[in-house]
C-alpha cells in the first residue's frame, strides 16, 4: 500500500478542490443523519398529536429534571480523604456524573435557546408541523444530492489530474530511459501501464477521497445520532462487528492479489496485440493468422479466469456487507421493540435505556440504523476500487522510480564544433553481460572521413553506432570525441552532431512535411524543401496531389522502400550535423533510389564524417576508408568483396 499511499499524497498538489470534496463529503453525511433524526418530531407529534412547542417544552422539562437529579446525585457524591481504599472508586464515580451533568446541562441550554424562535417561527397546528418537517426533509435531501454530486465531480477531477500526471511522467520515462531499461518492459508494458493500469491508479483514488471518506462519515452519521438516542440499543446492534471485520480483511487481500494477477495479465494482452498488429504483413505473409489467433485466445483466457475470480471475490463483499447490516438491524429491532412492547428498561438484566422506550424514539433509531446499512453495503465497492488502485500504484511507481543508465554528467565539458575524431580505447561491450559483442576494440575515426563498415550480421557492426550515439556504455574502454569521454557530454550535445539513416527509417503517421521537419523542428518550410532536394526526394514529393502534406501512413507504409529512404535521407540532412550515419540505408532499396541516395551522399557528404554500415558493394565506392567487424573485432582492410550475408 506504500505506492498507493504515494499517489494519494500527490492528489494533495489539488488541494483546493480535494478539500472542496472532501467537506461535501462532511456536509452530506451530516445532511444523511439530520434526515432521518428530522422525521422525530413529525413521529411524535402524529403519535400524541402535539406541536414543536410543546414537544420542545417537554425535552426542556425532562432535560431540567435529569439536570436536578443529577445535580442531586454529584452533590451527595462525596469523596473521601485520598488514602482511603474506595477513594479511586468515587472519584471515578463523580466524574462521570461531572461529564453527564455537563451533557444534560448542554442539552437542555440547546433547548431553552431554541424555544424562543420555535415559538415565533414555526407553525402551532400538528398537522402543519409534519408537512413543514417533511418540507425540511425533502429540502435536505436535494442539498444532500447537491452537495453528493459536488464531491463526485472533484473527487473526479483530482483522480483524472493524477491519471494524467502519471501518464505523462510515463511516457516521459518511456523516451528518455535507456534501452536496457526500455526493454525490460516493452512496448507493451509501457502501453498497458499507460492506458489500463492508470485507470485503475485514479479508480482507487476517487474511491478513496470520494468513498472511502463519504460512505464511512455517512455510517458514522447515523451511528452517533443513534447512540445519542440509545447508546446500549446501538451499541447491542453492533455485536457482529469483530465478525464482519475479520471476514472483510480476509476478503480485502484476495481482492488485492486478483487485483494484481489482473493487471499482470493484461501486459501479456497487450504484448501479444500489439507485436502481431506491428507485424502484421509478417503474420499474413506466413499465413500465421490462425496461430496468432490461438495465441490471443489463450491471454485472453487468461485475463477471462482472472476477471471471474475478482468479479466473485467483489460480489462477495454484498452478501458480507449486507448479511452484517440485517443482522445489526434485526438485532436492534428485536432488542427496541422489547423494550416499547413490554415497557421493560433491561434485558436479560442489563439495563438498556433509562426509562422505556417510546414508539418515536424506537422509529428514529430504526430509521438511523437503516440509514447505515446503505452506505455500508457501497463500502465493499469502495474497498475493491481502493485494492485495484493499490495494485495499479505497485505496478507504476516502481517504473517511475527506475533510473536510466545513461546520464548527463554533472559538470558536462564543452566540445568544438566540428570534432576532429571519434576514437574507441579499448572497448568492450555485451548486451547481456555474457557473451561479449564487442572485444577490446581500438578505432579512430578522423573529422570529414567516409568510413564503411562491412562484415557479417551480428558481427558488432551496429552495435559501434549505437555506442557512438551513447545509446548503451560500453562495460570496459571508452568512446571518446576529442580525447574527451562520451560520459563527460551532455545527451544533447552529442546526439545533436548526428543524424541517422537505417535500414528500417520510422515514420509517424503525419504528412511528409512533418516526418522531414523532425529532423529539426525549428525548420522553415523553404528548408524543408531544399533538405528533399539536396535527398533527390523532392520531384516524387511533388508528384503527389497534396505534395508535402501527403500523409504516408502508419510507419510510412504508404511510400516505397526508395521513397521512405530519401525521406529518412532529407530528414537527416535537414539536421545539418557533423557526422551521417548510414545504418544498412540502402540495402531494401531499388537500384535507381539507390543511385540517387548514392549521389546525394556524394554531393552533400562533404564537410561531415560519414559512417556507413553496408553489405552493398556500391556502397563501397564512397568510402575513403573500410573496415570489417567480425565476431567483436575490428580490422582495417584495404578492399572488400561482399557477399550476400
Amino acid at each position: 500500500m506504500n505506492n498507493f499511499y504515494r499517489a494519494l499524497r500527490e492528489a494533495w498538489r489539488h488541494w483546493l478542490p480535494l478539500s472542496a470534496g472532501i467537506l461535501c463529503s462532511f456536509v452530506m453525511a451530516t445532511l444523511w443523519g439530520a434526515n432521518i433524526v428530522a422525521l422525530f418530531p413529525a413521529i411524535e407529534t402524529m403519535v400524541h398529536g402535539d406541536n414543536l412547542q410543546s414537544w420542545n417544552e417537554k425535552r426542556i422539562l425532562a432535560a431540567r429534571e435529569k439536570v436536578a437529579a443529577l445535580n442531586t446525585d454529584y452533590q451527595e457524591t462525596v469523596l473521601p480523604p485520598k488514602t482511603d481504599g474506595s477513594y479511586h472508586k468515587l472519584r471515578l464515580k463523580k466524574d462521570l456524573l461531572g461529564a453527564k451533568l455537563q451533557a444534560e446541562q448542554a442539552s437542555l441550554r440547546s433547548h431553552e435557546s431554541l424555544q424562543p424562535w420555535i415559538q415565533k417561527w414555526l407553525p402551532t397546528q400538528p398537522f402543519s408541523t409534519v408537512v413543514l418537517v417533511l418540507a425540511l426533509v425533502v429540502c435536505g435531501t436535494i442539498l444532500k444530492q447537491f452537495f453528493g454530486m459536488a464531491n463526485t465531480v472533484l473527487v473526479s477531477y483530482v483522480s483524472q489530474c493524477i491519471a494524467r500526471d502519471v501518464r505523462l511522467r510515463i511516457f516521459s520515462k518511456a523516451v528518455t530511459l535507456d534501452r536496457h531499461g526500455f526493454n525490460s518492459l516493452g512496448t507493451s508494458g509501457f502501453t498497458a501501464c499507460i492506458t489500463h493500469t492508470t485507470d485503475g491508479l485514479a479508480q482507487g483514488i476517487t474511491s478513496f477521497y470520494g468513498g472511502l471518506l463519504a460512505e464511512p462519515l455517512r455510517i458514522i452519521s447515523c451511528l452517533v445520532l443513534a447512540l445519542m438516542v440509545s447508546w446500549r440499543v446501538t451499541l447491542a446492534s453492533l455485536i457482529f462487528a469483530p465478525l464482519m471485520f475479520v471476514l472483510m480483511v480476509w476478503l480485502n487481500r484476495k481482492i488485492r492479489g486478483m487485483a494484481r494477477q489482473a493487471l499482470d495479465r493484461s501486459l501479456g494482452f497487450h504484448h501479444v496485440m500489439l507485436e502481431v498488429f506491428s507485424a502484421l504483413g509478417t503474420v499474413q505473409a506466413n499465413t500465421m493468422e490462425s496461430f496468432e489467433q490461438e495465441r490471443f485466445r489463450k491471454s485472453t483466457k487468461e485475463m477471462r479466469r482472472m476477471g471471474v475470480l475478482a468479479s466473485f471475490y467483489n460480489a462477495l463483499a454484498n452478501p458480507i456487507t449486507e448479511v452484517f447490516g440485517i443482522a445489526a438491524l434485526c438485532t436492534s429491532l428485536g432488542a427496541a421493540a422489547y423494550l416499547v412492547i413490554t415497557q421493560e428498561t433491561h434485558i436479560l438484566g442489563i439495563r438498556m435505556t433509562a426509562q422505556p422506550m417510546t414508539i418515536a424514539e424506537l422509529s428514529v433509531v430504526f430509521g438511523l440504523l437503516i440509514g447505515a446499512t446503505e452506505p455500508l453495503r457501497k463500502l465493499s465497492g469502495v474497498i475493491s476500487g481502493i485494492n485495484f488502485g493499490s495494485a495499479a500504484a505497485d505496478l507504476l511507481y516502481p517504473l517511475l522510480d527506475k533510473q536510466t543508465q545513461i546520464v548527463d554528467p554533472a559538470e558536462p565539458k564543452q566540445l568544438s564544433k566540428p570534432h576532429r575524431c571519434i576514437q574507441f580505447q579499448n572497448v568492450t561491450f555485451s548486451y547481456d553481460g555474457a557473451h561479449n559483442v564487442l572485444t577490446n576494440v581500438n578505432l579512430t575515426i578522423p573529422f570529414g572521413e567516409r568510413l564503411a563498415v562491412v562484415g557479417p550480421n551480428g558481427g558488432g557492426k551496429s552495435t559501434l553506432i549505437n555506442l557512438v550515439c551513447r545509446f548503451f556504455d560500453p562495460q570496459q574502454g571508452t568512446v571518446l570525441i576529442d580525447n574527451t569521454s562520451l560520459r563527460d557530454l551532455t545527451l544533447y550535445d552529442l546526439r545533436s552532431r548526428i543524424a541517422i539513416v537505417s535500414q528500417q527509417s520510422e515514420f509517424f503517421n503525419e504528412s511528409i512535411l512533418h516526418n522531414i521537419r523532425y529532423g529539426r523542428w525549428e525548420a522553415t518550410e523553404e528548408e524543408v524543401i531544399e533538405a528533399a532536394k539536396k535527398a533527390k526526394a523532392h520531384d516524387f514529393i511533388s508528384e503527389f496531389a497534396q505534395g508535402y502534406e501527403t500523409s504516408v501512413g502508419p510507419n510510412g507504409q504508404r511510400l516505397s522502400g526508395g521513397q521512405r529512404q530519401r525521406i529518412a535521407l532529407a530528414r537527416a540532412l535537414l539536421r545539418n550535423t557533423e557526422i551521417l550515419i548510414l545504418d544498412e540505408a540502402t540495402n531494401q532499396v531499388d537500384l535507381e533510389s539507390e543511385k540517387l541516395i548514392h549521389d546525394a551522399l556524394l554531393e552533400h557528404g562533404r564537410g561531415r564524417t560519414l559512417i556507413m554500415i553496408t553489405h552493398q558493394q556500391s556502397t563501397l565506392s564512397l568510402a575513403t576508408r573500410v573496415v570489417q567487424v567480425d565476431r567483436g573485432h575490428v580490422t582495417e582492410v584495404a578492399s572488400v568483396t561482399l557477399k550476400a550475408a
